[in-house]
């Protein structure tokens, strides 16, 4: 344990100085500094890999989970509304200077990196005492971790540079970006690998699995299945054969209670299939990265963070995202995702200002007349509360809860999409199974809209949604284009009828209210464009893409 935590902290100081690299040099990507995880001393023992692969599970990846995720993922998406906060993102005018824009190329980039280091000194360096089962686990977590990148990164700006020697990349002028089918390809070879190189069970808790892999490559093939513009029904068909094997034989189970699956105490749940595992450390003196940092953006106010931090009153659910819920009362997802004034969270601490501590009691900041409201659904989701909460175990700008890769419910909307029309029995049974761990009447039939607007539902503000659209423009653009043209991104008002203990709540349009609310959306400004720095560094990023050459190596 003594060595893992000291190559833990070497290899965070490597990839924090990476970021700095990355902002600074010529070339968009540079080669990671190696430090002590390339020495050809290291690599020698079972430990010593499991400890090189383990920053793939938080650090590298903390650019884009710390804002770019629900700025992307969420505000995108048409799930998050705001008046200041993510606003570029929220009306569909991400720029090359956004900032979530560099934050998260530089993020994917960084993941692939460091993946590509962890392959090529396993291959380089590995040494006699290392079985053969770690060996390969390691492998395949760089190459999970390293199309996981890059399935974000294809889906984000189209055609990327694909990457797998950074050491190479210092010498080599002509980088260029590799057309979205080589992107795909290359990601599904990742994912393949890793699914044939992974153990059923996990060798240290919260590590992949077969059946992280198998669950992500059911993913990767339903959206891959509409790269050419229509839907490959043979990629289809292997999304529902990875689905199915999970669900048949990963033993892993829908947690009882939705609203538990966002609570640090049940990191690890029998839900979890692929979950990034941040790690507190008191003061983070030299831990910046290694933990959660959501909760600050996300959460209304400092009396429920028990710091400075808690910067959300301004943002909130969007009005089409609330009017995706069956039921705003009966939903269990609507309160585990969203507050609404006079929510009663019992295991958040309140301590309001001038007041004392007590259960969290969702305050209504406003009245009209005597009706009290908000004007926002603030954030709950990834929201955890303060120190007291959580075994002491919250810093400002830091919590450990685990942010999900990929969760069970994931797998069965996976499965039930893959198998649509086919087998539309099949389809709605695993629909009806996320929908009544919910709370919600079942389906008696089920259509494609159906598994779209239960996917918005179960994982809204886990970073999603946006990419149920990358999706859907693959093989039908223009209802893509659509669809969030109709979405409702303005502000309105949350009425409860009453505070505290309300009962019903209404969601009204103010008559004044001449807030922008609906936004062009178009094959123009659907893709997110490359950031500008990195165009001015790497004029190469400019050229049209070309096939990439899967002889070359990894």
């Amino acid at each position: 344990m003594k060595t893992n935590m000291k190559i833990r902290n070497r290899i965070a100081g490597a990839c924090l100085l990476l970021g700095g690299l990355v902002g600074c040099s010529e070339e968009f990507l540079d080669r990671p500094p190696l430090d002590a995880i390339v020495d050809a001393n290291f690599y020698k023992t079972d430990d010593q890999i499991l400890a090189a692969s383990a920053p793939l599970y938080n650090i590298v990846w903390f650019a884009y989970n710390d804002k770019a995720s629900h700025g992307i993922g969420d505000a995108r998406g048409g799930i998050l509304t705001s008046g200041s906060y993510q606003l570029e993102n929220v009306r569909f005018n991400t720029t090359g200077e956004t900032p979530e824009n560099g934050a998260a190329w530089r993020a994917f980039y960084n993941v692939v990196a460091q993946s590509n280091s962890l392959i090529n000194n396993i291959n380089q360096f590995v040494g006699e005492d290392v079985t053969e089962r770690i060996k390969n686990h390691g492998l395949a977590e760089g190459r999970f971790m390293r199309g996981l990148a890059y399935s974000y990164l294809v889906q984000n700006w189209g055609p990327v540079p694909i990457i797998t020697n950074n050491t190479a990349l210092l010498q080599d002028t002509t980088i260029a970006r590799n057309t979205e089918e080589s992107v795909w390809q290359f990601i599904i070879k990742d994912f393949r690998y890793a699914a044939e190189n992974l153990p059923e069970s996990a060798v240290m808790p919260g590590r992949l699995t077969k059946w992280s892999a198998e669950g992500m490559l059911a993913k990767m093939y339903v959206t891959k299945a509409g790269v050419s513009g229509t839907r490959n029904q043979s990629d289809l068909d292997s999304a529902a054969y990875f689905a199915k094997s999970v669900i048949d034989n990963s033993g892993a189970e829908l947690v009882a209670e939705y609203e538990d699956l966002f609570k640090t105490q049940n990191n690890g749940n029998e839900e979890t299939l692929a979950a990034l595992q941040w790690v507190y450390n008191a003061g983070q003196a030299g831990q910046w990265g290694a933990q959660n940092s959501v909760q600050a953006f996300l959460a209304f106010g400092s009396e429920i963070t028990g710091f400075g931090d808690g910067w959300g009153g301004d943002i909130g659910a969007s009005k089409w995202m609330l009017d995706m819920y069956d039921d705003l009362v009966f939903d269990k997802r609507r309160k585990a995702t969203f507050m609404f004034p006079g929510d009663h969270y019992p295991y958040i601490t309140q301590v309001p200002p001038g007041g004392s501590a007590q259960q969290l009691r969702v305050p209504a900041r406003s009245l009209d007349g005597a009706r009290p409201y908000n004007s926002r659904a603030w954030v709950k989701k990834y929201v955890v509360g303060r120190p007291e909460d959580n075994d002491g175990k919250v810093v400002q700008q830091g919590t450990e809860i685990n942010t999900y890769i990929l969760r069970l419910a994931d797998v069965y909307l996976t499965y039930a999409e893959a198998v649509l029309d086919k087998n539309p029995a099949e389809a709605l049974k695993y629909v009806n199974l996320v929908r009544a761990r919910a709370g919600v009447n079942e389906l008696t039939a089920v259509t494609w809209e159906d598994i779209f607007e239960e996917r918005i539902k179960e994982f809204a503000m886990e970073g999603q949604a946006w990419y149920e659209f990358t999706k859907l423009e693959y093989y039908d653009p223009a209802k893509a284009y659509s669809m969030l043209e109709e979405q409702d991104r303005g502000t309105f008002r949350i009425y409860a009828d009453q505070i505290p203990d309300p009962t019903i709540w209404e969601i009204e349009i103010p008559a004044d209210d001449t807030s922008p609310r609906f936004f062009p959306v178009s094959e123009a400004n659907f893709k997110i464009p490359i950031p500008s720095s990195e165009l001015a560094r790497a004029p190469n990023l400019r050229k049209p893409a070309v096939p990439y050459d899967f002889t070359a190596g990894n």
